[in-house]
C-alpha cells in the first residue's frame, strides 16, 4: 500500500499503516495495528483532503498525497477531526502549500491556534453547508461529542460517499484489501467493536443522535478514520452501530474477576458452572490482570450478562477491578443483569465497594451477593454456581 488507491470516482486514499505504536491513546493494545485513512477527492475546479494522518507518517503520507494530486496544488483541507492522528500534519500542508484553505466548524477554531498556531484562511461551516469541488458536492454536519466537541462527518452528494470521522472506525491495520468485500467480517468486526466499547461507547446516545441526523442521506460508501472502508453491505454496518448503542446486548455472560492467590478466581469459575446449567454457552472468563481492559469492555458491550468478582486488597477493590469499574462508569452501560460477588481476609472491603458500584451502575442486580472469607468452602462454591444460575435465567 505505498501508493494511493481509488477508493470511488475521483477519490483516493492516502492514509498509511502503523504496525510500530504499541498503544493507542498510550492506553488501548494494537496487535494488529491501526490504519489512519485519509482521503483525497480531485473535482474539476479544485482539490479537497479529508483529514491528513499522525505526524511521523509524514514521508509516506505527502507520497501519496501529491501521486493522487497529479501535479494539481492541494485547495482544501476538510478537518474532520482535531485529534492529532487525524490532523497530525496540518502545519506541514500549510508550508507545502501556503494558500491551502482550511475547512472546520465552529469549534475547530480554536483547536487549530491552539495545535497548530493557523488563525487564517479557515472557513467554517454548519450543518448542510456545501462545498462544490467541480462535480463533486461536499456536505458538512457536525456530530459533536463522537467524540471530540468539534467532530464533524462530510458528505459527498455526488459519489454518496460518507466520510465518517471516527464513526464506524476501528483498531487494525489492513491487511492486503482496504475494504469490507476483500476481509473476512470476524477480522474487523471484533476490532471494530473494542474500537466502539474504548473511544466511542460513553458517547452511544450521541450515536443514536448522529444516526438519526444522517439516515436521510442516500449513502453508498463508508469511509472512516481508522479501519476497514465499507463498500458491500452498508445497511449492515449501520445496523451494528445501530446495535451497539441501542446496547442490544446478546445472550451469553461475561465473568470477570481479580485474584492474588486464585481463591476468587475459583469463585468465578463457580459463577460460569452456573451459566452453563441456565445452558448460557458463550461466556467468556477473564482474570482482570491478565487481559487487556479493551477486550473485556468489548465483550461486556457485546453479551447481555455480567459478573464482577474481587478479592478485598488493603481494604479496597482488586486495582484492576477498581479500574475496570471506574470505566464502566464512564461509560454506564445499559440492558445489562449483574452479578457480584467478593473475598477478604484479615479486612472486608471488596463486597462494599461492589455494592456501591453496583448503585451507581443502575443495572439489574441478581441475587445472592456472595462474599467469602479466606478460601471458598463448598457452600461458598454453591452459592456462586447459584449467582450464575440466576443471572443465565435473566438472560
Amino acid at each position: 500500500m505505498h501508493n494511493p488507491i481509488q477508493v470511488s470516482n475521483d477519490t483516493w486514499w492516502t492514509g498509511v499503516n502503523d504496525f510500530e505504536t504499541d498503544l493507542f491513546e498510550s492506553l488501548w493494545p494494537l496487535p494488529q495495528g491501526v490504519a489512519y485513512n485519509a482521503y483525497l477527492i480531485t473535482g474539476t475546479n479544485a482539490t479537497a483532503a479529508i483529514d491528513t494522518v499522525k505526524g511521523p507518517h509524514f514521508d509516506e503520507y505527502i507520497k501519496k498525497l501529491t501521486q493522487a494530486l497529479n501535479g494539481r496544488d492541494l485547495n482544501y483541507l476538510v478537518v474532520n477531526h482535531m485529534e492529532p492522528d487525524h490532523a497530525g500534519l496540518i502545519s506541514q500542508l500549510k508550508k507545502l502549500w501556503p494558500d491551502l484553505k482550511f475547512i472546520g466548524n465552529a469549534k475547530t477554531v480554536p483547536l487549530m491556534k491552539g495545535y497548530h498556531g493557523i488563525t487564517e484562511n479557515i472557513l467554517t461551516v454548519k450543518d448542510g453547508d456545501a462545498l462544490d469541488l467541480g462535480g463533486h458536492v461536499l456536505k458538512f454536519a457536525a456530530v459533536p461529542m463522537l467524540h471530540w466537541p468539534e467532530s464533524m462527518v462530510t458528505f459527498d452528494e455526488t459519489t454518496g460517499v460518507l466520510f465518517s470521522n471516527d464513526s464506524f472506525g476501528g483498531f487494525g491495520a489492513h491487511e492486503g484489501g482496504i475494504f469490507d468485500d476483500e476481509k473476512l467480517q470476524s477480522r474487523w468486526e471484533d476490532e471494530m467493536l473494542r474500537y466502539y466499547a474504548a473511544i466511542v461507547a460513553k458517547y452511544s446516545n450521541v450515536v443514536q443522535m448522529a444516526l438519526k441526523k444522517l439516515s436521510g442521506l442516500k449513502i453508498k460508501n463508508i469511509f472512516p478514520s481508522h479501519g476497514t472502508l465499507f463498500r458491500k453491505d452498508i445497511t449492515s454496518v449501520i445496523n451494528l452501530y445501530d446495535k451497539w448503542s441501542k446496547q442490544e446486548g446478546e445472550r451469553g455472560a461475561v465473568v470477570v474477576y481479580g485474584s492474588m492467590y486464585g481463591n476468587t478466581r475459583r469463585m468465578a469459575e463457580a459463577v460460569c458452572t452456573g451459566l452453563a446449567q441456565a445452558k448460557v454457552y458463550d461466556v467468556r472468563l477473564y482474570d482482570a490482570s491478565r487481559v487487556d481492559m479493551s477486550v473485556i469492555l468489548r465483550d461486556i458491550w457485546k453479551f447481555k450478562g455480567l459478573a464482577i468478582l474481587s478479592c478485598t486488597y488493603n481494604t479496597l477493590l482488586f486495582p484492576q477491578i477498581e479500574s475496570l469499574c471506574s470505566k464502566l462508569l464512564n461509560r454506564m452501560p445499559k440492558n445489562k443483569i449483574l452479578g457480584i460477588a467478593g473475598s477478604y481476609s484479615w479486612s472486608k472491603g471488596a463486597l462494599t465497594a461492589l455494592q456501591a458500584f453496583a448503585e451507581k451502575i443502575k443495572l439489574e442486580k441478581v441475587a445472592p451477593e456472595v462474599e467469602v472469607y479466606a478460601a471458598p468452602t463448598a457452600e461458598d462454591l454453591k452459592q456462586c454456581a447459584e449467582l450464575g444460575f440466576n443471572i443465565g435465567e435473566k438472560l
